[in-house]
């Protein structure tokens, strides 16, 4: 199984603070990927500097068989990177139709308008396409900001813990989602989860951080109870 995103020795600071240590993690194609730890290990921040948003003191990333963490922030995403960060960041004064196509300003093919797919995946906005962002429900939000991502034609989709604050139906909705990007677009998605039992169901490989470091890896199935236990119950 190849990976499209791996990262190696990965060391990151804030000012004098060492916040992530020698992390490894590998992202297999076409599969989702879980990055899961108790709430302040880093996890968010090992998505920012995989977007480029924070700084790598020293190791490699390479995305698509190239080392990316020199290249600038707004270039991670014409590579192919999708990312909804968390707390979704819609724009909330847009419409859902606008929300949509600022993702498109990205895109390097010319491809001007909404993909039909995107309305498949979510046809609730394809309903409310002349709704403001901020007028949404908190989970319609969050299926405007994984359409938007999608925008851009991405290879591989970063998702910051997608359904906090979410209603259970649209949690349900979100997993389905992401099971079809994987089986049927054979998009690769690196996912952050508190909820155990959503990233079950979803992922098919795992990766634990605990304070800055990664400790444990592998199939979501060798994710065992004295894993949990140790690293994931708060």
């Amino acid at each position: 199984m190849s990976n499209l995103l791996s990262i190696q020795g990965l060391n990151q600071y804030y000012g004098e603070s060492h916040t992530l240590w020698d992390v490894m993690l590998d992202v297999p194609s076409g599969k989702c990927t879980c990055l899961m730890g108790r709430n302040g290990v880093g996890k968010t921040t090992l998505l920012q500097v995989i977007m480029g948003l924070l700084a790598t003191e020293s190791g490699a990333i390479k995305f698509d068989d190239q080392e990316i963490q020199s290249v600038k922030a707004e270039q991670r995403a014409e590579l192919g990177i999708g990312y909804v960060p968390q707390g979704r960041q819609i724009f909330p004064l847009l419409t859902v139709q606008e929300n949509l196509e600022v993702g498109l300003l990205a895109r390097t093919d010319g491809v001007k308008t909404v993909p039909q797919f995107v309305y498949d995946l979510f046809p609730v906005l394809k309903d409310m396409l002349k709704r403001r962002g901020g007028d949404l429900s908190g989970g319609q939000q969050q299926q405007l900001a994984i359409a938007r991502a999608l925008m851009i034609d991405p290879k591989m989709l970063i998702l910051d813990e997608p359904t906090e604050g979410i209603q259970p139906n649209i949690v349900r909705q979100i997993g389905d989602i992401i099971t079809q990007l994987n089986d049927e677009l054979g998009l690769t998605v690196l996912l952050v989860e508190q909820k155990l039992p959503f990233a079950r169901r979803v992922a098919d490989t795992f990766c634990i951080l605990d304070r800055g470091r990664s400790v444990a890896q592998g199939e979501i199935a060798e994710l065992s109870d004295e894993l949990v236990e140790r690293y994931l119950t708060v």
